[in-house]
C-alpha cells in the first residue's frame, strides 16, 4: 500500500492488544508523523496519540458464558464503532486481536471500502478454523506474530506476514536485585515464587483461592520460602495474607524470582523469555471447559509449547489444576541446581530463537503502510 494515510482506526479489546496496539502507533508516527489515531483501546493507546472512542474496560470479557452475558453492551459498542468509522472516513483500519468483536466489525465495514489490516490474528489453529472463510473476504493485511501461525494460514490461501514477536524487544536485564529485595524485604538467600494468576477478574477468581492454597503446602515444605504476585491494576485479589508481596512489574517479578506458577496467557512467554521456570495452569466455569473441550484443537495451552511443538514446561488444566499438583510440579523448579530447571531453561535459550529479531514494530509499520516488508 503506497497512498498517504492521513487517519488510523484502530481496535483493541484487551490490555496486551492495548499494550501491543500502542507500540505499533507509535512505530507507524516515525512514517507517518502527521497520521491522526483513533478507535477501541486503553490507556497506553490514548498515551501514544489515540483518541478513544470506547475503553477496553468496557469491551473485556472472556468465555462463553461471559461474553453472552454481556453480549447486549458488546453488540451496542460494536453498533456505536461501526458509526464512529462512518463518520471519521479513515484510510486505514487496524484491528488487534480481540476477534470475537473484531471479526465482526469487518464484516459490518467491509462495505465501505476501508483497508483492513489485522495484527495478532485470531488463533483459529485451536478452534472455530471455519472463521478463515471471514478472513480471506474482508482481511486485506494478515500480520502473525508466531511463526507455526503463519506458515498455517498461508498454508490455507490467506497471505500473511510473519515480523517476529513483539516480546522479543523487551529487556528483561533490568539491573540491580538489591533495591528489588529491599522493596519487598525479601532475602537473598531464599527462593522467590512468581504467582501470576491472570489479568482479567474472572481468572482471578477461579485460580486465586488455589493459589493460596497451593502456597500453604509450599510453606509447610519449604519454611521461608518468599512469594511474589503479579497484579494488574483491572482486578481485585482478596485476601492477600502479609507473606505474599505484591509487584505491578512483569518483567521485575520475572527476572529476579526463582519460579512462577502462572494462569495460561502470554504471561507464560514472558517468564520464557525471561528464564523463569513456570508451571502453566488455568481452571474456568464447567459449562466453559466443556465447549473448550468440544470445540477445541490445540494440544497445549501454553504457547510457550505450542511454540515448541512439545511440552517443555508442565500443564494443569481444570480438575488437575490443584494445590497438591501445583506444588509437585513447582518443587524442582525452585532448587537453582535441579536438573530440571536447568533443563527448562536450555530449552528456552531454543525457544527465544523461534520468535525473530529486535524491530518487530518497526517492520510492521513498513508492511501497513508500504505494503511490504523493508529490504
Amino acid at each position: 500500500m503506497t497512498p498517504k494515510i492521513n487517519t488510523v482506526f484502530i481496535v483493541a479489546g484487551e490490555p496486551s492488544g492495548d499494550i501491543h496496539a500502542a507500540k505499533l502507533v507509535s512505530a507507524l508516527k516515525v512514517i507517518s508523523p502527521k497520521t491522526k489515531f483513533f478507535g477501541n483501546g486503553g490507556d497506553k493507546m490514548a498515551e501514544s496519540g489515540v483518541e478513544i472512542i470506547h475503553h477496553i474496560n468496557d469491551m473485556s470479557v472472556m468465555g462463553f458464558i461471559e461474553v453472552i452475558k454481556h453480549f447486549p453492551r458488546l453488540l451496542n459498542i460494536l453498533k456505536n464503532t461501526v458509526s464512529a468509522i462512518k463518520n471519521k472516513k479513515p484510510d486505514r483500519i487496524i484491528l488487534v486481536d480481540y476477534p470475537g468483536f473484531n471479526l465482526r466489525l469487518a464484516k459490518k465495514i467491509k462495505s465501505l471500502e476501508i483497508p483492513i489490516t489485522y495484527f495478532i490474528l485470531p488463533q483459529l489453529w485451536a478452534w472455530k478454523e471455519n472463521r478463515i472463510k471471514t478472513m480471506k473476504n474482508t482481511i486485506d493485511q494478515s500480520i502473525s506474530i508466531f511463526p507455526f501461525e503463519a506458515e498455517w494460514f498461508n498454508s490455507r490461501g490467506l497471505d500473511t506476514f510473519y515480523t517476529g514477536h513483539p516480546f522479543i524487544e523487551r529487556n528483561y536485564d533490568i539491573g540491580d536485585k538489591t533495591n528489588f529485595l529491599k522493596k519487598h524485604n525479601f532475602k537473598q538467600d531464599r527462593p522467590i515464587i512468581v504467582l501470576v494468576p491472570g489479568s482479567r477478574q474472572q481468572e482471578i477468581d477461579y485460580h486465586w483461592p488455589i493459589f493460596l492454597k497451593t502456597l500453604a503446602i509450599l510453606n509447610k515444605k519449604i519454611p521461608g520460602v518468599q512469594t511474589i504476585v503479579v497484579k494488574y491494576n483491572n482486578v481485585t485479589l482478596n485476601p492477600v495474607p502479609d507473606h505474599i508481596k505484591i509487584e505491578v512489574s512483569m518483567r521485575s517479578a520475572m527476572n529476579y524470582g526463582t519460579a512462577a506458577i502462572s494462569s495460561s496467557g502470554t504471561a507464560t512467554l514472558e517468564c520464557a523469555l525471561a528464564n523463569l521456570p513456570t508451571v502453566v495452569c488455568y481452571k474456568m466455569s464447567y459449562i466453559n471447559w466443556i465447549l473448550f473441550n468440544f470445540f477445541g484443537k490445540v494440544k497445549y495451552i501454553s504457547i510457550v509449547n505450542l511454540i515448541a511443538n512439545k511440552r517443555i514446561i508442565p500443564e494443569l488444566i481444570q480438575h488437575k489444576m490443584n494445590p497438591d499438583n501445583l506444588t509437585k510440579k513447582i518443587l524442582p523448579y525452585l532448587d537453582i541446581k535441579s536438573n530440571k530447571r536447568q533443563a527448562t531453561i536450555k530449552k528456552y535459550k531454543k525457544l527465544r530463537k523461534k520468535l525473530g529479531s529486535t524491530g518487530v514494530f518497526d517492520r510492521i509499520a513498513n508492511i501497513i503502510v508500504n505494503g511490504e516488508l523493508p529490504n
